[in-house]
């Protein structure tokens, strides 16, 4: 074996290390300049990714970060292969366009660099060539200022976090989440904040808001399909703590039904009772539900067509009856009059408001909520903040709501708290803070009430 190979590899890697760390030291001053936090530069891959919002190349900066990174996985899977295998061969092959096509979106950042520093597109290549000493020059140099910094969405801008809680109760349905959070390219994103309300049972609640409000994400929280932190309580159970067993007891319909055209409408209904039932429950009880909903929602006459068969009206409601099967208490519709007829959505919004005159608790999703406003008892409304966190704006009868918004229907509230980029007024955060003051204030005189 030979020693002085072996001496001179070590050398090598001690080398690439010291660039790396004199790079690191480049880019930690580079990243403070440009308002980024300057930790980055220590994690390979998100150093990448940071470069790229210092260069104003956010789009861009996700595919090189994900190219530096696959890079640097098909190099450790590269040591553990002998070189003489055809595994190696490919992984090389697959190395080189991943190479490649790192450079191109390299070479696209570092000139979106320069021109946020103001400098000649030449240092593009000095970058390339030379890139640990080019990020020392720019980072430790006071002559090399960006000429903007890193636009940043601040958690805590827009409109204050209140103190409010809602205390649960024995009925209804209760809803106190702090925050539902993602993480994005290494950023932690709020969809959802400070959201606190109690439905009581028998209501019809519409839920509004403009896109990208966190509608879908309300409703993911409250059903447990993706958990907040919250507390999210159905009469007196915790749906989170006991979801195995509080499943059955919420329904949600999406906007797209996922039903087989092939089936009949009582095929479709009895499987839907065989996966939404409880398992315990006999045959014959499971096939009396089957035919009281086929009833219920108008489908016993059609019980035995194929549903590729039916008309828009007849399949929505096969839909909801599909969820309907096991009686939650909760139902949730999303969009359930989607490219329906005025006539045709009428009567299913009067089939939902009559299920909640049995007790339930129904919350729908519309975008032309107008036409059946007269049918809903509340309305929640949900607003971007400043942040472009989803925030509650108001909840609370429909007739209060045009009040407290100064407004005559829901498109006009709609347009009130949309942002203006999207033609609305602007207003989320205004309407936020207003009736998280008013909630407080509700909450005072409840618990002097108590008292």
């Amino acid at each position: 074996m030979d020693t002085n190979l072996i001496q001179g590899g070590d050398i090598f890697d001690i080398l690439n290390i010291v660039f790396w760390l004199i790079g690191s030291l480049g880019y930690y001053n580079l990243f403070k300049k440009c308002s980024v936090k300057p930790l980055w530069s220590l994690v390979p891959v998100a150093r990448e990714y940071h470069i790229s919002l210092c260069a104003g190349k956010e789009r861009e900066g996700r595919t090189y970060a994900i190219l530096y990174g696959v890079n640097m996985l098909l190099e450790i899977i590269n040591l553990f292969i002998s070189e003489t295998s055809i595994l190696d061969m490919i992984i090389s092959i697959i190395m080189l366009a991943v190479v490649t096509a790192q450079c191109v979106y390299m070479i696209r950042i570092f000139l979106g660099l320069c021109q946020v520093f103001e400098r000649k597109k030449r240092w593009t290549w000095l970058w390339i060539i030379t890139e640990s000493l080019t990020a020392i020059i720019w980072g430790c140099s006071k002559s090399f200022e960006p000429s903007r910094k890193v636009e940043s969405i601040d958690k805590d801008a827009g409109a204050s976090i209140s103190d409010n809680y809602v205390r649960p109760s024995d009925t209804g349905l209760t809803v106190n989440i702090n925050g539902r959070t993602t993480i994005d390219f290494f950023k932690k994103i709020y969809l959802l904040r400070d959201i606190h309300l109690s439905i009581p049972e028998g209501h019809m609640v519409l839920l509004l808001g403009g896109s990208g409000a966190g509608k879908t994400t309300f409703v993911n929280a409250v059903t447990g399909y993706e958990q907040a932190d919250a507390s999210i309580m159905l009469r007196d159970k915790d749906l989170y703590r006991d979801y195995s067993k509080m499943k059955y007891d919420v329904g949600f319909v999406p906007q797209q039904d996922l039903m087989r055209g092939n089936d009949t409408v009582l095929r479709t209904l009895a499987d839907a009772a065989t996966l939404r039932l409880p398992s315990g429950i006999t045959i014959f009880a499971r096939k009396k539900r089957v035919h009281e909903v086929l009833e219920e929602f108008g489908l016993g006459a059609i019980s035995g067509s194929l549903v590729e068969k039916l008309s828009g009206g007849q399949r929505k409601r096969l839909s909801i009856a599909m969820e309907y099967i096991s009686d939650p208490s909760l139902f949730i519709l999303d969009e359930p009059d989607s490219g329906l007829d005025g006539v045709v959505a009428r009567g299913l919004f009067e089939k939902l408001r009559a299920i909640a005159d049995l007790g339930k608790i129904v919350m729908v999703i519309t975008h032309t909520p107008d036409r059946v406003i007269d049918l809903f008892d509340d309305v929640i409304v949900l607003a971007k903040d400043a942040s472009r966190t989803g925030r509650l704006a108001y909840y609370g009868s429909v007739k209060d709501s045009y009040d407290f918004f100064g407004k005559n229907s829901m498109e006009e509230i709609l347009l009130t708290i949309n942002q203006k980029e999207e033609g609305g007024e602007g207003r989320g955060d205004e309407f936020v803070e207003k009736y998280a003051l008013l909630a407080a204030k509700s909450g005072e005189k409840a618990g002097d009430d108590d008292e």
